[in-house]
């Protein structure tokens, strides 16, 4: 039982960490490219490129540290033994 445990947990933990990852580069990515919505279009791309790589790494580093402790904490409630 306690593989099933440790591989159950392992498991929910890597899955909801990839998806805070991608969620929180998206998010963080969408908030860092309003700063660069009052400029005309040359500008605006050149302000998107340099701003991408940053807010990627920022957000996706963010949400993966919580997308996988959040997971293993919930992997570890449900597969919780009960005692009597």
């Amino acid at each position: 039982m306690t593989k099933n445990r440790t591989l159950t947990c392992t498991f929910l933990a890597l899955l909801s960490g990839f998806i805070g990852g991608y969620i929180g580069g998206q998010i963080t990515l969408s908030l860092h490219s309003q700063k660069c919505q009052n400029q005309t279009w040359i500008l605006k791309q050149t302000c998107n490129f340099g701003v991408t790589p940053g807010a990627v790494w920022q957000g996706s580093t963010t949400g993966l540290w919580t997308g996988t402790v959040l997971g293993a904490f919930v992997g570890g409630l449900a597969t919780r033994q009960t005692r009597e």
